[in-house]
């Protein structure tokens, strides 16, 4: 029986150290049918030369070069080249086992699915492996996309792309977000709306690979990724689409924003901290507001709840006593 084709896209940015790995691991799998597509996404060292020389040892590997425009124009890029009826996405510095394709193909026919994840582990540059990040199910399982989101908006669930297949007749309605960190997050929030749920498969067989340097870790301590921001703006879209269409999640639509904005005053540099960073701002004026509120939330935990408070108090004053405290 024919398979159909899968089309993995790899978007490629300055990664030349790594990317023979990531491209071998696709190249490997066991279901046959696959394509992969790579986006150099304007590569200022060798990446894009080695894209070029991959795709002469396999047939199966597309390249496209482009002007730099960040990972969610090269995934958008990348889905209007591929050719499969299925997608996936691999980090170019990750990698993934080699039967990672076939075990998401072979729950997609089972359940009828639109969209199948796998679990995922994060293996450190000496090649340890650090603490699970989402824990995967103990067995194959269907999630209805209100529970999915539940699970999301507790910081439980994957939203990584990385780890799913999914038909790429989602995409001709929605795309990645340009220019925003947490793309992630933003999209599949959209695809859950469209879909009766998500396929969650137990085997961790994406492999993220934790090095300083990527989008939204830091190199040092004045640099602020913007992935905090996103996560806060992408919070309040989500709190809006909660309350229009799953109003029973609204209290743990309310705890996602507020641990989120916990998650930025406790990662802002201080010198960040002043009346010309509109968004600092705007976060110290709604944990005042809401400051009552989030203590009688229910899902909120205690040193949450502290936190919060002591922010909506004195924000720069708790921060730098949390600078002496954890050496930020």
């Amino acid at each position: 029986m024919n398979t159909p084709l899968i089309s993995v896209v790899i978007p490629v940015y300055n990664i030349e150290e790594y990317l023979e790995r990531c491209v071998n691991s696709v190249r490997m799998q066991t279901y046959g049918n696959l394509e992969i597509v790579l986006v150099d996404d304007g590569s200022t060292d060798k990446s894009g030369m080695l894209c070029d020389e991959l795709a002469k040892k396999d047939g199966r590997i597309k390249v496209f070069h482009k002007e730099n425009g960040g990972s969610s124009s090269a995934r958008n890029l990348g889905i209007a080249k591929a050719g499969g009826e299925f997608i996936g996405f691999v980090d170019s510095d990750d990698y993934i086992s080699e039967n990672m394709y076939e075990l998401l193909y072979q729950a997609m026919q089972k359940y009828d699915a639109d969209i199948v994840q796998v679990g995922r582990d994060e293996i450190d540059t000496e090649g340890n492996a650090l603490p699970n990040i989402c824990e995967p199910p103990e067995r194959a399982e269907f999630v209805a996309s209100k529970d999915f989101l539940k699970e999301l908006l507790m910081h439980r669930g994957d939203c990584s792309f990385c780890t799913k297949l999914l038909r790429k007749s989602l995409f001709e309605t929605a795309q990645f977000p340009i220019g925003e960190l947490n793309e992630d997050f933003k999209l599949l929030i959209q695809f859950l709306g469209m879909v009766k749920g998500i396929v969650s498969l137990p085997q961790q067989t994406y492999h993220v690979f934790y090095r300083i340097g990527s989008n939204t870790r830091k190199v040092d301590k004045e640099n602020f990724s913007n992935v905090y921001g996103d996560c806060v703006n992408n919070a309040d879209a989500v709190e809006t689409l909660v309350r229009e269409e799953y109003p029973e999640l609204v209290p743990v639509a309310f705890r996602f924003g507020m641990f989120q904005r916990l998650e930025y005053l406790l990662h802002v540099p201080i010198s960040k901290m002043n009346q010309e960073n509109v968004q600092y701002k705007a976060i110290c004026s709604y944990v005042r507001k809401n400051c009552l509120k989030a203590l009688g939330n229910p899902y909120l935990t205690g040193k949450n709840k502290l936190y919060l408070l002591l922010f909506a108090i004195a924000p720069k004053g708790i921060r730098v006593v949390h600078k002496k405290l954890k050496g930020l």
